[in-house]
């Protein structure tokens, strides 16, 4: 979206708490909560503390938003909800009090054996969420849970913790899914992988979409509804992030796989704005206004999503790279790509590399997370290592002609820093490297290359590029660039065009990755297939056809 086109609705009060704040200052965690608190004029601490509203006066469904668990630990789980009776409103449907919210852990369905029971306060700071961490549970473990507020129940959810640290475990199947423009379509890829037999879903990114939502919901082309005026316009503020996630969680079939599965989540650019890098919006400007919108995204982010407390974020800052493991069969180390990364080289388009791409200076993890992704990897006892994260990994021509442009929003816009972690990776003695991406609308399969230079360069690893979930409307099983793409790169074993998601089944002896595809979004109702399988042997890097 270029900047003429950008709503300007917020700019004023922006530019205003800009001017009140340093760069300096913003960026200490002083002064940025300070400007999030002046920007979105956020209650003062203790206001919520202060009074309590009974939940028995709710006479409307405060669960329509539905049920979530994340982030599965050996002896550990998240519960996470939100108390709104009307979502589509600002302030959900409640006053700006204290919530008084109870939850139920139980071994069955039925909640006849309950584990573990207690409360939890919803409060109006945090857009009435609830983020509910278990501890001492037994490992490797399937429990179901419930919320209750006054009269309401919520839907049940299903979770599980994961094996313990030393254990072997035989199997694990996950799902990746990527990019749910709530304009371009309906979510029925989720309600088939509701269904799925998965024990956990990663989301590799784009959960959020920033752009504005007319009253019909565009492709969605609503006749039932209609859509609140405030919707249709770009998000800015912590209020307008707020609505979208009610907005975009009020699908059912989104609460269906939420509800059915623990995900583990990661961003990417649009659950801020589209292409950003660090602290340098799309299209320039002032890094203190911008930083200003980053805090309200970051914010409304972890208030929606079922993140445990080390990912709360203070101001514009949010540490959302961490690890999991299962056991000693997978490490998952969750990267993020976007906050700490160099600007784009040449624009964030396709562009020719050149010597400003290639800088060995230029990063897109930044150089901590880096040094924390390849000491994971030295230390790791696991048999798949696991990389949750963005954008394609591996090198993509876009055409057989020499030279050839590249995504400069992706990897390949920062070879010094892939060539590092490659080179880590190799050092690390890591064997079975499995990168999990999303972003780019279509399904992928690479082998990953040594040296993308070199045609003879040993396969090292296996990049699994799941598609949209609606963004990009219908698709195609063959997109007109198909043919050129795959001769382009010889390392690219499957290309696929259609929305949908994927499942990846990692065992001892090898993991396999199967492509499920709908056939349509712009209706609700497509069936789902699987458009092609293939399997990765554990220490024989390479793909082959199922």
């Amino acid at each position: 979206m270029t900047s003429a086109a950008r709503p300007s609705q917020h700019a004023p009060e922006l530019r205003a708490a800009a001017r009140h704040l340093g760069r300096r200052r913003f960026l200490t965690v002083t002064g940025a909560a300070a400007a999030l608190a002046f920007a979105v004029n956020l209650p003062t601490a203790g206001t919520a503390a202060a009074a309590e509203f009974d939940a028995r006066r709710i006479t409307d469904d405060p669960f329509t938003l539905g049920v979530a668990s994340g982030d599965p630990l050996p002896g550990s789980v998240l519960l996470w909800t939100r108390l709104a009776p009307q979502p589509y409103q600002p302030d959900g449907g409640l006053p700006a009090r204290r919530v008084t919210v109870h939850w139920e852990l139980a071994h069955d369905a039925n909640f006849r054996r309950i584990v573990r029971r207690g409360t939890a306060p919803a409060h109006p700071e945090l857009s009435h969420t609830v983020h509910v961490e278990v501890p001492h549970l037994p490992a490797d473990r399937v429990f179901f849970y419930r919320f209750r507020a006054g009269a309401w129940l919520s839907p049940t959810g299903r979770t599980r913790t994961a094996p313990p640290p030393g254990a072997r475990p035989t199997a694990l199947t996950l799902g990746a899914v990527s990019c749910q423009a709530y304009a371009d379509g309906y979510y029925t890829a989720y309600r088939h992988l509701a269904e799925d037999d998965v024990d956990v879903v990663f989301h590799l990114g784009d959960y959020l979409y920033e752009y504005a939502v007319n009253a019909t919901g565009n492709n969605r082309n609503y006749t039932d509804r209609t859509l609140p005026a405030h919707y249709n316009r770009e998000t800015v503020t912590l209020e307008d992030y707020r609505l979208r996630y009610a907005l975009f969680k009020s699908d059912p079939d989104l609460r269906a796989a939420h509800a059915a599965h623990p995900f583990v989540v990661t961003w990417d650019d649009h659950e801020t704005e589209n292409n950003y890098a660090d602290d340098t919006p799309e299209d320039g400007g002032s890094s203190e206004e911008f930083l200003l919108r980053r805090a309200s995204a970051y914010r409304a982010y972890w208030e929606h999503q079922p993140l445990r407390r080390p990912q709360l974020p203070t101001g514009s800052d949010m540490r959302l790279y961490r690890r999991l493991h299962w056991g000693r069969l997978a490490q998952f180390d969750v990267l993020d790509t976007r906050q700490y990364r160099s600007d784009q080289a040449y624009g964030d388009g396709w562009q020719y590399p050149g010597p400003e791409s290639e800088d060995p200076a230029r990063t897109l993890t930044g150089a901590t997370q880096e040094r924390w992704l390849i000491d994971g990897w030295r230390a790791s006892r696991a048999l798949w290592n696991v990389v949750p994260q963005q954008v394609t990994f591996s090198r993509r021509y876009n055409t057989t002609a020499t030279p050839s442009k590249v995504s400069m929003d992706s990897w390949d816009g920062y070879p010094a820093s892939r060539e590092r972690v490659l080179a880590g990776a190799e050092t690390a003695g890591v064997e079975n490297l499995v990168v999990l991406t999303g972003d780019v609308h279509v399904h992928y399969a690479f082998d990953i290359k040594r040296d993308f230079g070199d045609p003879g360069s040993p396969t090292v690893g296996t990049e699994i590029v799941t598609t949209s979930i609606t963004s990009g409307r219908d698709g195609a099983d063959r997109p007109s660039n198909w043919a050129t793409y795959l001769a382009a790169n010889p390392h690219m074993r499957f290309y696929n065009g259609r929305r949908g998601y994927v499942t990846v089944a990692l065992g001892r002896e090898a993991a396999r990755a199967d492509f499920k595809t709908v056939p349509y979004v712009t209706k609700p109702g497509a069936p789902v297939t699987t458009a092609a399988s293939f399997v990765t042997e554990a220490g024989a890097p390479g793909l082959v056809p199922a």
